[in-house]
């Protein structure tokens, strides 16, 4: 787990769709800070500030140290992040605050290593499709890691990564995981046969076809001229 990132927030007095939508017109951002047995605290943030973090993977999984009003820094994780449908304008943000000692659960990042050293993709000439970009895990708050890395370099054309192929980090166990080779243990990514690679191998097969037709007609010519020599 790489440094905290520490966020800065203003408390948020006047609630309601009229006031949220006022504070956006300042370029700032409604949010809320909950959890750790304490009274909900509805903030603002600097929308600028808040693209700027947004623009950070671990952002999204990291312990953020969130200071309101300048007092002092409590952990939280980013639990939710409402985005403005047409324009890049963030609409909401959710903070939960940590407590030490109690298990999180939350989504990290999954980070796809030598996709273009793959057997299947530098020898076999497939393609890899992700399927998942990121996991649920639970872990303690401690052990909560950047991403989970996923090594690609040995996988050949038809074989995929499960749920249950992922090396975690020590402390860390996948929510969405019940028993290796059951319905939950999907695939996060597969290397597949390119569109290249597939017609490649139809023009081989084809090729192949017809030379097989062309030595059985061969072989039928061959067998007629031996009757016709035995017919004189």
């Amino acid at each position: 787990m790489s440094d905290d990132i520490n966020v800065q927030a203003t408390s948020r007095s006047v609630l309601g769709k009229g006031a949220s939508r006022r504070l956006r017109r300042e370029n700032l951002v409604p949010g809320i800070l909950y959890g750790a047995d304490e009274d909900p605290n509805p903030i603002n943030l600097k929308h600028n500030e808040v693209l700027k973090h947004l623009e950070n993977d671990q952002f999204y999984s990291n312990l953020l140290m969130v200071s309101v009003d300048g007092k002092e820094a409590v952990r939280c994780v980013l639990r939710d992040v409402q985005r403005h449908p047409h324009k890049l304008q963030i609409m909401h943000m959710d903070f939960q605050r940590v407590v030490a000692g109690a298990e999180l659960t939350l989504t990290v990042a999954l980070n796809f290593l030598n996709e273009e050293k793959a057997y299947g993709v530098k020898t076999e000439g497939g393609m890899i499709t992700h399927n998942e970009s990121e996991v649920a895990i639970a872990c303690l708050p401690r052990n909560i890691p950047d991403n989970i890395e996923v090594d690609m370099e040995d996988k050949k054309i038809g074989d995929s990564v499960h749920l249950s192929d992922l090396k975690l980090p020590e402390g860390v166990r996948l929510t969405d995981l019940v028993e290796a080779g059951d319905d939950s243990d999907r695939a996060v990514a597969t290397v597949l046969a390119s569109r290249k690679t597939l017609e490649e191998e139809d023009e081989e097969a084809a090729e192949a076809a017809e030379a097989a037709a062309a030595e059985g007609g061969d072989d039928a010519a061959e067998e007629g001229g031996d009757d016709e020599k035995k017919d004189d």
